[in-house]
């Protein structure tokens, strides 16, 4: 027998959790890295290492309570799929999002202050180059693709392994090192350190995973049609990220 999920304040929480603990995982690997090598390809292989297995233990722990998004374009693109049959889909895609963005702020400020640094100092490195975006635009639709296919395939459960080992691919393999998460976009701009960017290139990068979103959903309809199947989808099924 199917329980029930829990209140809508506990699935809040449980995004806002794992979200901070997803930033920080990200911020503070960044911050470890950049003081033990200056070797650019040692930081991202450290980086995207902790980060991918940081999201991975985190949707496999949280899973079950949020269906662990810790991302707002993941969050819009289940609330869209799903829209037919949940008729409070928009309320719980506004809590989930106002916790996802107030948990990375959060999360990268504790990073900043783990390692001694003063919490709140703004981010300097750009990225608004044009490829930059069209990098992140990728990251995101591939992110996407990746959640809608295992709810399409009836494999939610592989979540952990995918979802955590695509962001760790794209990380390398994306000009943009992959943020793919508005979210933590916006936390990132609060760790002026290797994993920060400008608040100024933060609103045109949240518009390229926007796209990147549209992009992915195109892509899951053409690949699975657009059957959203039969059933509600389960809580526990864990979900991510970026």
């Amino acid at each position: 027998m199917r329980m029930s999920p829990p209140a809508l304040p506990r699935r809040a929480a449980a995004e806002f959790i794992g979200t901070c603990a997803l930033v920080a995982v990200i911020v503070g690997s960044g911050i470890r890295a950049d003081s033990l090598s200056q070797d650019i390809g040692v930081r991202l292989i450290a980086n995207a290492a902790a980060s991918a297995l940081g999201l991975g233990l985190l949707i496999a722990l949280i899973g079950p309570l949020s269906g662990a998004h810790f991302n707002p374009v993941v969050t819009l693109s289940e609330w869209w799929s799903r829209r037919p049959r949940h008729e409070r889909g928009g309320r719980e895609a506004l809590a989930y999002i106002g916790a996802q963005l107030a948990g990375a702020v959060a999360g990268a400020l504790l990073a900043e202050a783990m390692f001694g640094r003063t919490p709140g100092a703004w981010a300097t490195e750009s990225r608004s180059a044009l490829h930059l975006l069209l990098g992140e635009a990728v990251a995101t639709a591939g992110l996407v693709l990746v959640v809608q296919g295992l709810r399409h395939i009836g494999r939610p459960g592989l979540a952990p392994v995918a979802v955590a080992g695509y962001i760790g691919a794209a990380i390398w393999f994306t000009s943009s090192g992959s943020f793919a998460n508005p979210a933590a976009t916006v936390g990132r701009a609060f760790s002026d350190s290797f994993t920060g960017i400008a608040p100024s290139s933060v609103p045109a990068f949240a518009a390229a995973q926007l796209l990147g979103m549209l992009l992915g959903m195109v892509l899951a309809g053409v690949l699975y049609g657009t059957d959203r199947g039969a059933g509600e989808p389960n809580p526990a099924d864990a979900r991510r990220t970026g």
